[in-house]
């Protein structure tokens, strides 16, 4: 059996349903996938047909977008979020993952969410796809990498307050990040002797403690001890000068101290084919890196390449 890769449809009002489909569209000939999801949320003018089993969707997307209907409670209205959806959204992630744990999916493809959305409607505890994903998988520790051809990124720590960081941020907490970054980038992206260039947390990584001591008195000694184990690491560096062309030439991953200074570089590097990679996870999870776009859902103007690169990375990656 050919394995699809599984999309999830995501927040229904926002634009993951038309992506999908354009991205079904484009990869049609090259990756089996299915949608999963309630037909009623996807465009008027989609080509799907509805299957009954995973097994047939390699059979038929070529022709087809494959979906294994799961009905929601209710229709979608562009650019408006309806929270008597939200279960319908958590329940398809948790399908999903269920088709990769029993082998009828090869990796899984996840449509923006929109978290208030969840909350409003299902009371979802969970601070994003990242971390519900990991308490479906029964993991500990992962971590979200940002990657295209340009760079991969990885925050040490993701969705809190600025003003939490350093409180979050311990040695602990950096190992794992860099341990786990370090065996995803050799067992999924396939790089043998993976080079980690890790930054600082303060301006200047900290300029010989005059912006700050947590990499004098911690992340430094943290990546000295961890090359002596065998890690390639490089750092603290400053965050303002690692990610200009000749630095990102000398590494494969980076990992930053923090949301934004993971974020902004990567965004801004390449916006539209940026891929969100959960790493740690006992499955391979991709998703395109941006949010639900509501201002332009339903309007058939949504760019999908990012949707189309996260595909094309989850297929790379499984068949690894």
């Amino acid at each position: 059996m050919t394995r699809p890769i599984a999309l999830t449809c995501g927040e229904p009002a926002g634009i993951g349903p038309e992506i999908a489909v354009r991205a079904w569209a484009a990869l049609a000939d090259a990756v089996p996938m299915l949608w999963i999801g309630d037909p009623r949320h996807l465009p008027a003018d989609a080509i799907y047909r509805v299957i009954e089993t995973p097994e047939e969707a390699a059979e038929i997307s070529p022709d087809a977008l494959p979906v294994l209907a799961h009905r929601f409670a209710s229709n979608a209205t562009p650019g408006q979020p309806d929270p008597a959806n939200a279960q319908g959204v958590i329940d398809v992630i948790a399908r999903a993952v269920k088709l990769v744990q029993d082998g009828f999916a090869a990796a899984i493809c996840t449509a923006p969410l929109h978290k208030k959305a969840l909350k409003d409607g299902a009371d979802f505890a969970y601070p994003g796809h990242t971390e519900y994903l990991a308490a479906l998988a029964g993991c500990e520790d992962v971590v979200m990498m940002l990657a295209s051809d340009q760079l991969r990124v990885v925050p040490a720590t993701i969705h809190i307050p600025l003003h939490r960081v350093s409180a979050a941020l311990t040695p602990a907490l950096l190992r794992r990040t860099i341990e786990i970054t370090h065996d995803g980038l050799r067992d999924q992206f396939g790089i043998a002797a993976p080079r980690i260039a890790v930054s600082g947390l303060n301006p200047h990584a900290g300029e010989g403690g005059a912006m700050g001591r947590e990499e004098i008195d911690w992340i430094a000694p943290l990546i000295a001890q961890m090359a002596t184990e065998g890690y390639d690491l490089r750092g603290p560096l400053p965050a303002d000068t690692m990610f200009h062309a000749a630095a990102r030439a000398t590494y494969d991953a980076a990992i930053a101290m923090y949301h934004d200074q993971a974020l902004i570089p990567i965004k801004t590097l390449d916006f539209d084919r940026g891929v969100n990679v959960t790493l740690g996870l006992p499955f391979v999870r991709t998703s395109p890196d941006h949010g639900t776009a509501f201002d332009i859902a339903g309007q058939g103007i949504a760019n999908p390449s990012s949707m189309v690169e996260a595909i094309r990375l989850a297929h790379r990656m499984a068949n690894r």
